[in-house]
């Protein structure tokens, strides 16, 4: 297959041309001579498939719901967004629970999904700040134990890609420290942390930031908190850009500090993602979803209904940062995140055909995964 006249979108800049596909993968960029089936892409952009490391749910189902065809369908939903692989992501919940879900996960991933890939699993909680709680259950937190995550994981514990915890409560350190040694992304999320509990975490193993800026404590020019520890560290974060849960000037300011290299941009996208207004349901709490605004009955956020092709839109209006930088945020940053950069993320000869083609406003046309047309508009 041949997808020419395109405006492909690298790393580190846009070029016209075109590229081979074969056996699921990019063959050749710009080849010279073809005789496959040839798809006029007409001056549309051609991005790598975009990977969304956070989102709970999407078309009316849950991750927590436990089955693989609410993980299949979610799949399929944020497919024709431009989601080509994701993190199916847990909530505070039961450790069982919690355990059946990531035997599902990984019952897809080894299977295949019929939508988009399932890469691993995202546990947001349930080693969190009772706190900083937000839309998680307060009554299944935990305190960090290294015997309750070898029960959560039981048997499935190659799935786990990351895992979103509170530093400063105690016996975190230490968890932090037997996880990040497995290989397991450590995230700092749903924490009342100062400043300096973060910075001694990072020597602990933390190294990524859960949806900066919420549920967190902010920067103050004496006391910086976990916003200020984020910004004055390496470590990497990732922003929920839907205009609600950060604004513009906000973001901004957190791509001009951290760099577009060091942010992923996600959904935190909740089940009624793609649905109608109305009322939903988040870890066993009801979810009121008015004008595209998920919150509880407290009024807390409670996730978003939000899709990377949007939060692409949103930056690249936004924020005046070159198109291409913003879709490496939602495309090689997470694909490093997940360890499968050296497949996919980019549009380079011998990866994973997982490609997009949409028009300037980010309206999506055509998605392939592993090489096969998956969505036409």
């Amino acid at each position: 297959m041949i997808i020419k006249n395109c405006k492909i979108i690298f790393k580190d800049g846009i070029k016209n041309g075109s590229i081979l596909i074969k056996d699921g993968k990019i063959s050749k960029i710009n080849p010279k001579k073809y005789d496959d089936e040839i798809i006029d892409a007409k001056g549309l952009y051609l991005s790598p498939g975009f990977i969304d490391v956070h989102i709970h749910g999407a078309g009316g189902y849950d991750t927590m719901d436990g089955t693989s065809y609410s993980i299949n369908t979610i799949s399929k939903v944020i497919m024709k967004h431009g989601t080509t692989s994701f993190l199916p992501t847990t909530m505070t919940m039961s450790i069982g629970d919690i355990n059946k879900t990531l035997r599902v996960i990984k019952s897809v991933k080894e299977e295949g999904s019929l939508g988009a890939n399932v890469l691993g699993a995202h546990l947001e909680g349930p080693f969190i700040n009772l706190d900083a709680v937000g839309a998680q259950n307060f009554k299944y937190i935990l305190k960090p134990s290294i015997e309750e995550y070898k029960k959560m994981v039981d048997g499935c514990e190659d799935v786990v890609t990351s895992i979103t915890l509170a530093p400063e409560v105690k016996g975190a350190n230490e968890l932090i420290e037997y996880i990040s040694k497995k290989g397991v992304i450590c995230s700092v999320g749903h924490t009342k942390a100062t400043y300096e509990d973060i910075i001694k975490s990072i020597k602990y193993g933390v190294s990524h930031s859960t949806h900066l800026y919420n549920a967190m404590s902010g920067f103050n020019h004496r006391e910086p908190g976990v916003v200020g520890a984020i910004f004055d560290s390496d470590i990497k974060t990732e922003i929920i850009c839907d205009g609600i849960h950060v604004s513009y000037p906000a973001l901004r300011i957190a791509f001009k500090i951290k760099s577009t290299d060091n942010v992923l941009l996600v959904s935190d996208a909740m089940r009624a993602c793609c649905m109608e207004d109305g009322k939903y349901e988040l870890g066993n709490q009801d979810v009121y979803v008015k004008s595209g605004v998920a919150r509880l009955e407290n009024g807390a956020l409670a996730g978003s209904v939000l899709t990377l092709d949007k939060a692409i839109k949103n930056v690249h209006e936004h924020c005046n940062i070159p198109l291409h930088e913003v879709v490496k945020m939602a495309t090689y940053n997470p694909a490093k995140h997940c360890k499968v950069d050296t497949h996919k993320g980019l549009i380079k000869e011998g990866y994973d055909a997982d490609l997009v083609l949409f028009d300037e406003n980010i309206n999506i046309k055509r998605v392939f995964i592993n090489g096969e047309e998956k969505f036409k508009k």
